[in-house]
């Protein structure tokens, strides 16, 4: 998790003609896009084999923490089969905590390109995703980071951070509401 965790913004903010902010931008609706329509195989295609997704909880001193490895997670995937479970169980119903899946609406906002080295960009973004079950609409906001990463004529997360700044969770946080 290296490569994102010391994320600042780049002097340039220019970007390699396979990674326009506009398809960069593209490529992010695309993936909320997906969790909206529970497009689970799309979503998952959206990521490399060695993509970690890690979602760190705050500490008692209001920070994150820094290692998924040591300290308490929100959600931690060292790689995308780790993903991959999680969308069988909730595929399969094998899932109390995703039945019945929520309706959800994903906004991705303020996306800013931080490092780009060429074969990968390192992204920064806000998202508000409305969530609604059991007659009941719950909101989850944040900050994402994300490397992408260049694969053919598209690209791929390599890794996504995601910093979950709600104070109260009434539930299980899942993917879906990210």
């Amino acid at each position: 998790m290296t490569r994102i965790d010391t994320m600042t913004p780049a002097a340039s903010q220019s970007v390699q003609p396979g990674f326009s902010h506009a398809a960069i931008c593209a490529f992010l609706y695309r993936e909320a896009r997906h969790l909206d329509d529970r497009e689970w195989k799309a979503w998952l295609d959206c990521y490399a084999p060695d993509a970690s997704y890690w979602m760190p909880a705050w500490d008692d001193d209001d920070r994150i923490t820094e290692d998924p490895q040591s300290q308490i997670s929100l959600m931690y995937y060292p790689d995308r089969d780790g993903l991959e479970d999680r969308v069988f169980r909730i595929e399969t119903e094998r899932s109390g905590a995703s039945t019945p899946e929520p309706r959800t609406s994903h906004s991705v906002t303020n996306v800013e390109v931080l490092v780009d080295r060429g074969d990968e960009v390192d992204v920064r973004y806000n998202f508000h995703t409305l969530s609604q079950r059991y007659n009941t609409t719950d909101q989850f906001f944040g900050t994402t980071f994300v490397t992408l990463r260049r694969q053919g004529d598209g690209m791929v997360i390599a890794a996504k951070k995601i910093v979950l700044k709600n104070d109260y969770i009434r539930q299980v946080i899942d993917v879906y509401h990210v």
